[in-house]
């Protein structure tokens, strides 16, 4: 891995400080960082590469910020399988694993061929108007459809494969991977999902009813969502970074996708180990009976 991409969180002092000492510690060891715009300007010694030549030059993507930056990241090399490095510089973390503190000893294994990988399932949605597809989003935690600031409850009508679900009248509507089910879904009141399992998560928002319940389903499915509102603002997001308005009776159709997500597995701590300390499991501060 000679060709390394750096991605930071933007206007943050403390990423882009990291992301310097690592392009110095990458160029000592005869490798070559592939810093954007923002991380070039700060370091002055490098040249800013293109996301996208980014995306198609790195063997190797390290991400210093957190989830949401990751989230962001992974979508540059969604087609070349190339591993990304998570290094937690946020608030949770469940994506990025690493340490700041882990960074340069995790790496120095990394490049030596030593690292376990975390596949992560992903998602495709395709939005459906009047028959044409007029949107597609590939996603690594969620699709979901929820209402204005202003607006009332909506209404989705939900099918899963060739099957009548049910009818929804929520504030909204989630879709999540395996990976995506510690965001807006655990948030909702959905299950976790260990990650590697082969289905997903739906998650009604804030239901009128109060027996609408998150379901899992298998990923061999296909979820088809149609919107039946009038005069609402309603909008689909995708991993909370991209989307479009929806329009009554367009069709939301999600599957999992042939891509994956390939996630450098922190060699200290396995899944439950940082859902405990995320979540603060066990500790003096949790709630008891």
């Amino acid at each position: 891995m000679k060709q390394v991409g750096i991605i930071v969180k933007k206007n943050h002092p403390d990423a882009l400080e990291l992301g310097k000492d690592l392009c110095r510690w990458l160029k000592v060891r005869g490798c070559t960082p592939l810093a954007e715009e923002e991380l070039a300007e700060y370091a002055d010694d490098l040249d800013a590469v293109p996301l996208d030549i980014l995306g198609s030059q790195a063997e190797l993507l390290v991400v210093l910020g957190g989830d949401g930056t990751l989230l962001g990241a992974a979508r540059l090399v969604t087609q070349r399988l190339v591993p990304i490095l998570g290094v937690n510089l946020g608030n949770l973390g469940f994506l990025t694993e690493i340490a700041r503190d882990q960074l340069f000893p995790v790496l120095e294994q990394v490049l030596a061929g030593d690292f376990q990988i975390s596949e992560r399932m992903m998602l495709d949605a395709e939005v459906y108007r009047q028959g044409k597809n007029v949107g597609t989003f590939t996603v690594l935690n969620d699709i979901v459809i929820n209402k204005g600031a202003l607006a009332r409850i909506i209404d989705i009508d939900a099918e899963v494969g060739d099957s009548y679900l049910s009818n929804f009248r929520a504030d909204g509507f989630i879709v999540a991977t395996p990976t995506g089910t510690t965001g807006y879904n655990l948030a909702a009141g959905g299950p976790i999902i260990t990650p590697g399992q082969n289905c997903f998560a739906l998650c009604p928002i804030c239901p009128f009813s109060l027996t609408n319940r998150p379901i899992v389903i298998s990923d061999r499915s296909t979820v088809r969502m149609t919107v039946r509102f009038q005069d609402e603002d309603v909008f689909l997001t995708a991993d909370g970074q991209m989307g479009m308005p929806l329009r009554p009776d367009d069709r939301v159709d999600v599957a999992r996708s042939v891509y994956t997500t390939r996630l450098i597995a922190n060699p200290e701590k396995d899944y439950f180990n940082i859902l405990r300390t995320k979540l603060g499991w066990g500790s003096a501060n949790q709630p008891g009976r």
